[in-house]
């Protein structure tokens, strides 16, 4: 089958290789589906993966690739055969840039209603990491502001949406015009341009900071917190920053894990799941900033490393 392997670890992503004769997964064994994937979807952890960048650390060579979405083609014991012809997301910790897939049936789950392979493709890790980061970890309550940085990306975008459906205002932070173009799109109330390099701009007092950049703006973020403020540490696109913790004063600063949320909270972990899927019946969808086939997947990667990339890519893996 055809797949994007990742044959050796590097920052310039040079391992990552296209395969057009790579072997099929192994059957499907108890509790387990093989999923003929239609798309999957780049997350900042996949461009990690690639130079052991990340916390966990596939044995090589992998194919890369932690969500998509396509039809169950075989089960194992266990495993419901009506199950077969059945339209699903699939989460996995690798694997999704690939044309099949086997995995546990317990990865999968049923496509939103009105959602296409694409969009469901796209959906699950920005928006469970924007429910998980805001609601569960930041108590984020209606009528509160929340600045979000890296709003033109997939985990900012999904931010906003979750927190204008909670009934928040958002200020969004980007670096590039096309990117706040989208977040005003996706219902920002206040769009802040942010240069690459230079001094950070002057920020409006918030209530909540979600922020996937960290860097030179985690001073200034810190600062614009209102007393009893959160600030939720989501990813270091930016780098991490010098903190001096004596100037904190009385706010809070809170780690995100969506994954290891539902790893160690099972039943809250199916809930999240749930409640994104519900907001997405209510009209939350990812932005798909880039589409390509799976021969060309190394082109959404350099896209996402360089930082053009406006929302999602998505890879089309039949």
């Amino acid at each position: 089958m055809r797949a994007m392997v990742c044959h050796h670890l590097s920052r310039d992503r040079s391992g990552l290789v296209f395969e057009r004769d790579w072997p099929e997964p192994l059957p499907p064994g108890t509790g387990e589906v093989t999923v003929a994937m239609a798309c999957a979807a780049l997350n900042y952890p996949d461009v990690l993966m690639l130079s052991g960048g990340y916390q966990f650390a596939p044995a090589l060579p992998f194919v890369p690739g932690v969500e998509g979405a396509g039809t169950i083609i075989a089960t194992g014991q266990g495993v419901d055969p009506g199950s077969i012809g059945r339209e699903v997301i699939v989460g996995a910790r690798f694997g999704c840039f690939a044309e099949r897939l086997t995995l546990p049936v317990a990865a999968t789950r049923g496509i939103p209603p009105g959602m296409d392979f694409a969009g469901a493709a796209a959906f699950t890790v920005g928006a469970l990491t924007a429910y998980v980061g805001l609601i569960r970890r930041g108590r984020l309550v209606p009528g509160e502001r929340v600045a979000v940085t890296g709003a033109g990306g997939g985990t900012g975008l999904a931010a906003i949406g979750v927190a204008k459906a909670l009934g928040a205002s958002v200020v969004a932070l980007a670096s590039d015009r096309a990117k706040l173009a989208a977040a005003r799109d996706a219902g920002a109330d206040e769009c802040i341009l942010v240069a690459r390099s230079g001094g950070a701009p002057a920020l409006p007092p918030v209530d909540a900071v979600f922020d996937p950049v960290g860097g030179r703006l985690t001073p200034p973020l810190l600062g614009s917190l209102r007393r009893g403020g959160r600030y939720l540490i989501i990813g270091f696109v930016g780098g991490i920053a010098d903190v001096a913790f004596d100037r904190l004063g009385e706010i809070e600063v809170i780690g995100v894990r969506a994954g290891e949320y539902a790893r160690r909270d099972p039943a809250g972990g199916a809930a999240n799941l749930v409640a994104i899927d519900a907001l997405a019946a209510a009209g939350l969808a990812p932005h798909i900033g880039l589409r390509v086939p799976l021969a060309d997947a190394a082109l959404a990667f350099a896209a996402m490393a360089d930082g053009t990339l406006v929302g999602k890519a998505v890879i089309d893996c039949a």
